[in-house]
C-alpha cells in the first residue's frame, strides 16, 4: 500500500465488467476512463477539497475527512450505476 493511501481515508470501487480497470490498466478504464460522462464524474470528486487523489479504482481522501462527506461521496457514487456495482470505504 502506498503512503498516500496508508496516511488518510480512501473509497474503493467496483466496477461494471465493461469499465473495471483491472490489473495493468493505465487509466483507460474506471474513473479516469476518457468517456465523457467519467470524466464529468471525475471533475465532481476533484472539487472537493477533502480529495487528495483520484486513481482508477479508488478515491483517497484527507484523513481528517467529515464522516458525513464519506456518506455523501458514497451515496452519489452508489447511484452511478452504468458504472458502479459497489463502493466501500476504508475504515
Amino acid at each position: 500500500m502506498s503512503p498516500a493511501v496508508a496516511s488518510g481515508r480512501w473509497l474503493r470501487a467496483s466496477f461494471q465488467p465493461a469499465w473495471d480497470p483491472g490489473t495493468g490498466d493505465p487509466g483507460r478504464r474506471g474513473f479516469l476512463a476518457p468517456d465523457p460522462r467519467a470524466r464529468t464524474l471525475l471533475r465532481v470528486l476533484v472539487s472537493y477539497p477533502e480529495v487528495r487523489f483520484v486513481l482508477p479504482d479508488r478515491v483517497g481522501l484527507e484523513a481528517a475527512a467529515d464522516a458525513r462527506l464519506i456518506e455523501t461521496l458514497m451515496r452519489f457514487l452508489g447511484r452511478q450505476n452504468w458504472l458502479l456495482t459497489r463502493v466501500t470505504s476504508s475504515p
